[in-house]
């Protein structure tokens, strides 16, 4: 890019004069820098602070997250969503440990190797941590980008994204990378706005062409949205025994969810979707026969919960249930527990299941 030098240079200045104060940002740890490319993506700054700060407190180090089992880390995850990162992070932890003596790879080409780090989250860590000049593209970026050039083209196509990457390479500069990189991911957080861009305070408006042709708005440029599907989906709170359904003591089942799959790794309450022509009572019967091998008796509704998902919404109907006869087997989940309620605490749930089991607990006290 002919102007490239000025761009860099406008936009590290506007850094230097006023960048934000974040704590991944106060270290020069790689490992730190890691953790919080991980947690960032898809989610708020102001949500991963408290969890990138609770994190650090428990696994410090490298060898510290690869020595903790994985039931740890989806619990001090819990309720970050997007639960593979975590594994993922539990998973490169001991590649870190076995393949590179515990030390993180000092190059994007290398810290691809490790699960979990795509090219984006590499270039990130690279230049951050490492002084690389290696270039970074996430949804900030993109936007920032597809503005500056007033790229007409769809985003979402992978050539395009490749000509985006290749723009990002020629911007990079060879000293200050991860100062350059971190302002431009910031620029697209800050001011350049995907609904209000703010290009009076924008340090890069002169070079903007969006601007200069007022197309801010139209661009990055990206497909019409599909409608999001919706389903219902039944959960049963299964009892061992029907006379102590609903009570402080008795004891119910919850199922670990397969590692492979969407929320996996973590503890619910079992159940699944709806199909056609079934009441919710038949689905859960059918579900838990389907998961678990045995046979539930359905009692009474606890509660609803909807939830959206990146791809498509939920509604969650909960029911109290029993056991009723046959040996549990793994079929569908992960593992099984039989818990009571105060057991709950030791084990990883998604926001969902949690929403559950704030229900249970005015049940079982009386506040329902």
């Amino acid at each position: 890019m002919e102007n490239a030098r000025s761009i860099q240079d406008a936009l590290l200045r506007w850094w230097d004069a006023d960048h934000a104060d974040l704590p991944w940002r106060r270290s020069q740890d790689p490992y730190a820098i890691w953790v919080s490319e991980i947690m960032l993506q898809q989610t708020q700054i102001a949500t991963v602070i408290p969890y990138f700060e609770r994190w650090m407190a428990r696994f410090p180090t490298v060898h510290a997250l690869a020595e903790a089992s994985l039931d740890d880390v989806l619990k001090l995850w819990e309720g970050l969503g997007y639960y593979s990162r975590a594994r993922n992070l539990h998973a490169a932890a001991n590649m870190v440990m076995q393949d590179w003596n515990g030390r993180l790879p000092r190059t994007a080409a290398d810290l691809m190797k490790l699960k979990g780090i795509g090219r984006y989250t590499a270039g990130a860590i690279a230049s951050i941590a490492f002084n690389e000049p290696a270039p970074v593209l996430d949804g900030n970026v993109i936007r920032v980008l597809s503005r500056l050039t007033d790229l007409p083209d769809d985003v979402t196509q992978t050539s395009t994204k490749n000509d985006l990457w290749q723009l990002a390479e020629q911007l990079v500069p060879t000293d200050r990378p991860g100062d350059f990189n971190q302002a431009l991911m910031e620029l697209g957080q800050q001011l350049c706005l995907p609904a209000k861009p703010m290009c009076l305070l924008c340090p890069l408006s002169a070079h903007c062409l969006a601007r200069q042709r007022g197309t801010q708005l139209e661009r990055p440029v990206r497909p019409p949205r599909r409608r999001t599907p919706h389903y219902d989906v039944v959960a049963g709170i299964i009892w061992q025994n029907k006379a102590e359904t609903g009570t402080s003591t008795g004891k119910f089942l919850i199922a670990q969810r397969p590692f492979d799959g969407l929320l996996g790794g973590l503890w619910e309450f079992p159940g699944g979707k709806q199909e056609a022509n079934e009441t919710l009572p038949q689905a859960l019967v059918r579900e838990i026969k389907e998961e678990l091998a045995i046979e539930i008796g359905v009692a009474d509704f606890v509660t609803q919960v909807k939830h959206a998902y990146t791809h498509f919404r939920i509604t969650l109907h909960a029911f109290h249930a029993w056991h009723a006869d046959g040996q549990t087997q793994h079929l569908g989940v992960a593992n099984h527990a039989w818990v009571t309620l105060a057991d709950l605490d030791s084990y990883a749930f998604a926001v969902t299941d949690q929403k559950i089991i704030a229900a249970l607990r005015e049940w079982v006290h009386g506040d329902r």
